[in-house]
């Protein structure tokens, strides 16, 4: 039988068990859209911008563990996309993107909207494809979702010209895929998984650090199960905290330029390091010839090309996070950790991880009222010290999830993917938690939030800066605030450096702002009002709330590494 492109696009969906697409409407994607209207059974998503549709796909993705559908028209629609799938790319997130594009015998003419978005995406994205046959149709879509879920996930990126969605061709969609020269390992090498395990047998100071691997694998399980076997303490990156819950006797916190006193120490003290799932970014390892310098380092990752990129290891193991922790369980036995675990708990309790010395409302007060108001809950950020004051203080386990923008440090993320998370999750109460400078980059999504009657609940942390650059200009470019306050005015005083007293009111008004979305809006200064604010949003289940918490402008995240430098030369009070 015959039908059209759109149809077998619209059929594929189906077959790939698509329910949710997030689509922006154009002249080179209108035949795919008019494909999809009747279908009842793919809830197609209208965000207000093709870089939050995105996003709220890659929120989508990160939390329920599906493939994120994403559907824009050529040109700007395209590249509008570039910077969430470079996002997505960095965290490993599965997406597939289908991009309209001009048909074609128009390609490489500069046709009104046309772009090689292809050639755009292809150094940030697993695959990215035009199709240029109608017959090839139905085995790229295929290949494409089999690509962007299998392996180390990633976002795939299909280009569609207009002439291939409207030409007629056969109903088939294939069952299989079979790609030459792409074959995701599946097996996990028992030779070096037995090295491992004699070297951590002989380990007096061990030490597990879990990265993002482990929770894209939603290995936390086997995880748990292999601290508690094993006895050996954990430490995770940003994007691995969740592995395991973050109020486990074992667990000691995050690695890196704001880590832990007690983790980064772990860390630069171990003698037997065993990674599972990380890059070792910059970001975790401080100067490099410093890191870890006296362990034997054991790296589990899926990626083999991630293997002794950045640190070289003694043992390495390709294998997917959840099939390697399960053949370490076959041959894992307890050691003894004790003396170990009580000098990393008296670590723990002489440089505790507190803004205490703060007074009044702190990032810190607000995050753990989220902790005691949200038994269920996933909690999305943005970039910069909000991100950091997130994943410093916020409580993880398996009813509370995490999503933010690790490898890019994506600014306008959270609002965005706390959409597409509430979305595959209507029934856990979901928390973006952003800056007053993040959140404007998508802050048009409250009207998407609106129109969909998603109880998200927003929390603004509005220091009226850009604070984490400004926190590295106060110390290291002695308070000279280049472009970073978000108060400033033509009629201001332009080498300011701090007076707040004679400071222009702050705009947008974000509780005005919140109303004239038909959100609710509420602001709180002072630390008493914390709780009332997040449980009046809790109530609202008809729509977004926004909270504005007004913070000093001068707080700075603590610890902190300076660039350069071994993580155990940490400024303990920036």
């Amino acid at each position: 039988m015959k039908i059209k492109g759109t149809e077998l696009f619209v059929k594929a969906l189906k077959e790939e068990g698509v329910t949710t697409l997030f689509g922006y409407p154009g002249g080179q994607a209108i035949d795919l859209f008019d494909a999809l209207y009747e279908q009842n059974d793919i809830d197609v998503v209208l965000p207000r911008h093709e870089q939050a549709l995105i996003h709220a796909a890659d929120g989508y993705a990160r939390s329920t563990g599906k493939v994120g559908v994403c559907l824009v028209t050529s040109g700007p629609g395209a590249t509008n996309l570039v910077t969430g799938i470079a996002t997505a790319n960095y965290d490993s997130v599965p997406l597939v993107c289908f991009t309209g594009q001009v048909p074609t015998h128009l390609i490489g003419n500069d046709a009104f909207q046309e772009v090689d978005i292809v050639g755009i995406t292809r150094n940030i994205c697993k695959y990215a494809v035009t199709v240029r046959k109608r017959e090839d149709l139905g085995r790229i879509i295929k290949e494409a979702f089999y690509i962007a879920r299998s392996g180390k996930p990633g976002p795939v990126v299909v280009d569609l010209p207009k002439d291939i969605q409207i030409a007629l061709g056969s109903d088939e969609y294939p069952s299989e895929v079979n790609i030459r020269g792409y074959k995701p390992n599946e097996t996990v090498h028992i030779g070096q998984i037995k090295k491992a395990m004699a070297v951590l047998k002989k380990a007096k100071k061990p030490v597990f650090l879990v990265g993002g691997g482990v929770n894209i694998a939603r290995a936390n399980k086997e995880m748990q199960q292999l601290a508690e076997l094993t006895k050996v303490p954990v430490v995770t990156t940003i994007m691995g905290k969740g592995a395991l819950p973050t109020n486990h006797p074992l667990y000691i916190g995050n690695i890196g330029i704001h880590g832990s006193y007690a983790a980064n120490h772990a860390i630069s003290e171990c003698d037997v390091l065993f990674s599972i799932g990380t890059r070792f970014n910059d970001r975790i390892t401080g100067k490099i010839e410093e890191f870890a310098k006296d362990a034997t380092i054991i790296h589990v990752d899926i990626d083999a090309a991630a293997i002794s990129k950045n640190i070289v290891v003694d043992i390495p193991i390709v294998a997917d996070a959840k099939m390697a922790i399960g053949k370490i369980l076959e041959v894992a036995q307890e050691y003894d950790t004790k003396d170990w675990l009580a000098r990393i708990e008296d670590w723990k309790t002489t440089y505790p991880l507190t803004m205490s010395k703060q007074e009044g409302l702190t990032p810190e007060k607000i995050v753990k009222a989220i902790n005691d108001q949200f038994d269920s809950v996933i909690v999305t950020t943005d970039v910069g010290q909000n991100q950091l004051w997130t994943t410093q203080f916020l409580e993880l386990n398996e009813k509370k999830q995490l999503l933010t923008s690790g490898g890019l440090g994506t600014m306008g993320y959270g609002l965005p993917a706390a959409i597409g998370a509430k979305l595959g999750n209507m029934e856990k109460a979901v928390v973006s938690i952003s800056g007053d400078g993040g959140v404007q980059m998508n802050i048009q999504e409250l009207a998407t939030a609106v129109v969909l009657e998603l109880p998200i609940v927003i929390c603004i942390l509005n220091n009226g800066y850009l604070g984490n650059v400004r926190q590295w200009q106060e110390m290291f470019f002695n308070k000279r605030y280049s472009s970073t306050c978000l108060r400033y005015r033509r009629s201001c005083q332009r080498n300011c450096t701090e007076n707040d007293s004679c400071c222009p009111p702050y705009v947008p008004d974000f509780v005005k702002l919140a109303q004239s979305y038909d959100a609710t809006g509420i602001r709180v200064e002072k630390e008493e009002d914390i709780i009332p604010a997040l449980m009046q949003a809790k109530n609202n289940q008809t729509g977004p709330t926004v909270i504005e918490f007004i913070i000093d402008r001068t707080i700075n995240v603590s610890p902190m590494v300076p660039g350069g430098k071994p993580l155990s030369d940490m400024i303990m009070d920036c």
